[in-house]
């Protein structure tokens, strides 16, 4: 998707509030970089990071949960920030609640993502053991070919889901020079004392 000077690829997380949008983020960029809180509205602007999987960089961008209809100037300026990110994005991780089941709002969100005409992850979240695995039957009914039931806590089913990213979106990072290579040497000679 790019050549080896093209910038990383832009991932934008988009979803519901508090399906773990946040959460995965962090689990992504490897620190917790965007804040983590169980009440609703927390993201509100953009948060940028990159990160790395196998030789590949990635540009990750978490967004505010997205409240269809509501006209209120608090979800109506998160929406307007969330579309910022879907149009820069060439990937979107749209992230839903495993325990909730398909909302109504998923499927609100999803038609508005999929106008954008960009490559969709759909992440189905909060599936906490591999027991829990075949609760992700009824999001196929949304239509999305790529779909994978993690645990953004506990870090559950993360490598399926960036080894496809690595196989069909990367860019690879540039090559890190070694140490040696970098360093000037000097030696220091003369006669003792």
């Amino acid at each position: 998707m790019g050549s080896e000077n093209s910038a990383p690829p832009l991932i934008a997380i988009v979803g519901r509030p508090n399906v773990g949008k946040s959460t995965l983020f962090n689990r992504l960029v490897g620190r917790r970089r965007a804040i983590v809180e169980p009440a609703c509205g927390v993201t509100r602007d953009r948060v940028y990071e990159s990160f790395f999987s196998g030789r590949h960089a990635f540009r990750l961008v978490d967004t505010g949960g997205l409240i269809p209809g509501s006209r209120e100037k608090i979800p109506a300026a998160i929406r307007a920030q969330a579309d910022k990110a879907i149009a820069e994005a060439q990937v979107i991780f749209f992230v839903v609640d495993a325990k909730c089941g398909v909302h109504p709002d998923d499927v609100e969100i999803l038609a508005a993502v999929r106008r954008a005409g960009k490559r969709i992850f759909l992440i189905v979240n909060k599936v906490d053991s591999p027991a829990q695995e075949t609760m992700h039957a009824e999001f196929h009914a949304l239509g999305i070919s790529d779909v994978f039931c993690i645990s953004a806590e506990h870090g559950l089913n993360i490598e399926a889901m960036l080894s496809l990213l690595e196989k069909e979106v990367a860019v690879p990072a540039p090559p890190v020079v070694p140490r040696e290579a970098s360093l000037c040497r000097i030696a220091i000679v003369g006669r003792p004392n």
